[in-house]
């Protein structure tokens, strides 16, 4: 019985489906009508139906998906006809939504991309926080809210790239009295780079976290098929600004929540990393299906482009981020556990937070797709990390809950200029000066001098154009550093 209800792509095309992803759509959504007995005819007779007159079905729980795709394609169609062959002019705004910028002194990229995001039919508000420079479709330290879409490169290629701090009893002195001992926890108990022999655990010294026993990578083919990334990258870090630090902590503020008072010096771990290759695999995949989605969109846009959360491929990624960003958690957690360790300390509290991601959330009685690319959660009372450079202070922050800036706040210091730029007018011998004037010792001084404090901005300056985001409770500075090696991944290495 089953059998001869089964529709299958011949019997659409011979209905005059057209090959494509709407056809796969229709299938999907006959195998669903199959399981109510329902003939072959009478659900070739549906589907028709949608096909004729998909305005009809844009709200209808079974049929939502395939017709808002049909419209979309008729619109396409439409503009593929006009006498000029242009998009749609109502797919992309003439005017921005509405949007704010905190901060200055900014590329004119990084303003060019801001203003894109908020021309797109599917914004709703944005905001450019002070630590904003250029990056792909978003920029860094963008935010945009959206309806019920999300933007894979809005998100970033480093999904839930976050902050872990964890704060001991001891105080700094305990590291200037036993530097060897902080030294080796941190150059053995640390990977960096890219992947391979640098970036991942030989068989005998993986690590372990019940992420990789969630059932979730069962339930998509490109989870499956990055499932032995993770196993083998657990608990290790990314290259570029990705960083783990011993540093001194000062208290600004009275903080019962973690056992802080004002005035107190703490030794302090940090660091700062993300999903590694899972979540590159993740953001290169559906940002390609959301450009094949959008062939409409101009040049400057594409990689803006959107999928729709009702649509299979949104639901795909949104699974598919949160795995990313449990498991960028989850690589935190076991370097903190594994530095920690052989340091020989026990964590009093921690603090963590990401800032590549999409969050659900209603701002204004409305709900959104917030995304925080490079941009830091900063809701009423909500903590966060804010690092500063190897050499400035970074800061424990607590969110304000300005809804100006969607609860959002930057994530460090950012960039005055590119990373190539950078490279052209400082050297090692520079950076290093720096270093030993402020008393931080790098591990690896073989890292890139794209990472060098000069060049960033001024993280106290950033720290002063927020402050009516985020409030500072401690400061931390940077005592001993370990990062990624310039030859581990590259010296032509992207943004």
């Amino acid at each position: 019985m089953m059998t001869e209800q089964k529709i299958t792509g011949r019997n659409l095309l011979e209905q005059g489906w057209q090959p494509g992803p709407i056809m796969g759509i229709a299938l999907e959504v006959a195998e669903t009508l199959s399981q109510d007995n329902l003939s072959q005819a009478e659900i070739l007779t549906r589907l028709n139906g949608v096909r004729q007159a998909p305005v009809n079905y844009e709200n209808d729980p079974l049929y939502s998906t395939l017709a808002k795709q049909m419209m979309r394609f008729e619109k396409m169609a439409e503009a593929a006809a006009s006498p000029t062959g242009q998009p749609n002019a109502q797919e992309i705004r003439e005017s921005p939504v509405p949007y704010r910028v905190w901060g200055d002194e900014f590329e004119e990229q990084t303003m060019q991309q801001l203003q894109n995001a908020a021309r797109l039919p599917i914004a709703r508000r944005a905001a450019l926080m002070p630590d904003g420079h250029p990056g792909y479709g978003l920029p860094i330290g963008g935010v945009v809210a959206t309806e019920n879409s999300v933007i894979p490169f809005g998100v970033g290629m480093d999904i839930a790239c976050r902050m872990r701090l964890s704060i001991f009893n001891e105080t700094p002195d305990i590291l200037n009295a036993q530097r060897d001992r902080f030294r080796k926890a941190l150059i053995f108990n640390t990977r960096f780079g890219l992947g391979g022999r640098d970036g991942e655990w030989q068989k005998d010294k993986r690590r372990y976290h019940e992420i990789i026993d969630d059932p979730r990578w069962h339930e998509l083919p490109i989870l499956r098929q990055e499932y032995e990334k993770a196993v083998v990258q657990l608990g290790t870090s990314g290259t570029s600004n990705h960083f783990a630090e011993w540093a001194s902590l000062i208290v600004l503020a009275d903080l019962p929540s973690l056992g802080l008072e004002v005035g107190q010096t703490r030794l302090c771990f940090v660091t700062h990393s993300g999903s590694r290759g899972v979540g590159a695999t993740i953001a290169e995949k559906y940002t390609r299906v959301a450009k094949s989605v959008h062939p409409e969109l101009p040049k400057q846009y594409q990689e803006l482009a959107w999928l729709d959360l009702d649509s299979e491929a949104g639901q795909e990624y949104w699974l598919a981020m949160h795995v990313a960003g449990d498991f960028a958690s989850a690589c935190h957690q076991t370097i903190h556990e594994t530095v920690i360790k052989a340091a020989g300390l026990d964590v009093a509290a921690f603090v963590e937070n990401h800032h590549n991601f999409a969050w659900r959330e209603v701002h204004g009685g409305q709900e959104y797709i917030v995304h925080r690319k490079g941009a830091t959660p900063a809701g009423k009372d909500v903590l966060g990390v804010i690092p500063g450079t190897m050499a400035d202070k970074g800061y424990l922050v607590v969110g304000l809950g300005n809804q100006e800036s969607l609860c959002s706040s930057a994530h460090g210091a950012g960039r005055p200029r590119s990373r190539t730029a950078t490279k052209q007018m400082l050297t090692r011998h520079q950076r290093d000066a720096v270093l030993k004037q402020r008393g931080v010792e790098l591990l690896n001084p073989d890292a890139g001098v794209d990472e060098a404090p000069q060049a960033y901005k001024n993280p106290e300056l950033v720290m002063g154009q927020q402050a009516d985001l985020v409030r500072p409770i401690a400061s931390f500075m940077p005592m001993m550093v370990m990062m990624a090696s310039e030859e581990k991944f590259g010296k032509g290495k992207r943004r």
